[in-house]
């Protein structure tokens, strides 16, 4: 048999380099695929990193990692991000468009934080409405009886729309002072000094549509 001339490639390895790194490659774009759509989903689902990692019992880490297309995830690892994501497991894997609707069942949207560092805004309860970083935000909050923050007004860029569910609700915007009950509704713009409070004996729950973003 002639052998082959000094230099010259042989066909059998180069097809074995190329299975070689061809899987791997696929798996870049796996990974890829599995990164972006779990990004996508959790910002839809308004969840942030530490609130997924946490749901799924994973490391904020290896997360952030596998968002960017990188790691070695397991497939329990991955099981467990489609449940907390609420998706099946083959959409995780096979990748989809971000949802044209969300959904928040009821007491289930994330908890957003006081607006300032008083204790008063601790009291009162805010759950988000609408994805986070969308162009709308809706939040549902309880104000619980006896509650002002009158003294401690707030003043940012935007409109504000209040809808009284349940309760009722005092809204003082620069000096004038509006007085709500079930079913009213009030819009202010919020470069006006305004504040909430509660005068009513049980707690008052509205419904605040706000633009630009206020959280």
């Amino acid at each position: 048999m002639p052998r082959k001339p000094a230099g010259e490639p042989d066909g059998s390895a180069g097809e074995s380099a190329e299975s070689e790194t061809a899987p791997a490659t696929d798996r870049d774009g796996e990974l890829a695929t599995i990164g972006t759509t779990v990004r996508a989903t959790r910002r839809v689902l308004g969840m942030t990193v530490e609130a997924l990692a946490s749901r799924a019992g994973v490391s904020t880490g290896a997360l952030s990692q596998l968002e960017r297309g990188q790691g070695n995830p397991s497939l329990q690892t991955l099981q467990r991000l489609a449940s907390a994501l609420s998706i099946p497991l083959v959409q995780l894997l096979q990748g989809a468009p971000e949802p044209e609707h969300f959904v928040v069942r009821a007491g289930h949207g994330p908890r957003l934080p006081a607006s300032s560092d008083d204790d008063r805004d601790s009291q009162v309860m805010r759950e988000l409405l609408t994805p986070s970083g969308g162009r709308l935000q809706v939040i549902r909050s309880e104000v619980p009886p006896g509650f002002s923050n009158e003294g401690r007004s707030y003043r940012h860029l935007g409109q504000e729309c209040v809808v009284v569910l349940s309760g009722r609700l005092r809204v003082c915007i620069g000096q004038e002072v509006v007085d709500l009950e079930r079913g009213d509704t009030v819009t202010y713009d919020c470069t006006v000094a305004h504040w909430w409070s509660n005068p009513g004996s049980e707690t008052t729950v509205v419904l605040g549509a706000v633009t630009p973003l206020a959280f």
